[in-house]
């Protein structure tokens, strides 16, 4: 009897770890989804890179998949995705505290450099594209890959992704309602 109930006592000892572990990924992937300023920054990605992807189709009457991810255009994904976790995360936890202020530095930086460095590197690049196109078929450059020129962001289409962000992430504060709040 001794001998059984050790058996018994040692199984379950064994499937504890695995329950517990089972139930660990399950709440990470709850937690995962149910993570309003990670959910809306993620949205409004989605719905500025869809945009460019219709907008695209719109303009050239066939779809480029290029667009889902690539960088520049209207509205700005970057200032989108930045600006609507800001805004999440002040709603959820406060416009008073430390992850709203991170959250709110994160997105001066990332809009800032959109308008800036990568605009102009993106102009840069133009300019460059040109000159290896006037190059003699001889010269050691000429077969060159051109540049990717559209890099960066207008101020426009910065300010247009910001206010995707901000509309989104109240959008869905209002549709998660007290269930955002912590």
């Amino acid at each position: 009897m001794d001998d059984m109930r050790a058996s018994t006592v040692g199984l379950m000892q064994d499937s504890m770890p695995k329950v517990a572990e089972t139930a660990t990924a399950s709440n990470a992937t709850s937690s995962f989804f149910t993570n309003y300023p990670l959910m809306s920054a993620l949205l409004a990605f989605a719905i500025a890179q869809g945009s460019k992807f219709v907008a695209s189709w719109y303009r050239e009457n066939r779809w480029d998949l290029k667009q889902l991810v690539a960088s520049g255009g209207m509205p700005s994904s970057h200032s989108a995705t930045v600006t609507a976790l800001s805004m999440a995360i002040g709603l959820k936890e406060g416009f008073g505290g430390s992850p709203f202020a991170v959250a709110l530095i994160l997105a001066c930086v990332v809009m800032y450099d959109a308008t800036g460095v990568r605009l102009h590197a993106g102009r840069q690049a133009e300019v460059l594209n040109q000159i290896l196109c006037e190059l003699p078929a001889e010269h050691p450059l000429a077969d060159s890959r051109p540049l990717r020129e559209l890099l960066g962001h207008t101020p426009a289409q910065v300010v247009a992704g910001a206010l995707l962000g901000l509309v989104t992430a109240t959008i869905m504060h209002l549709i998660c309602g007290s269930g955002a709040r912590s």
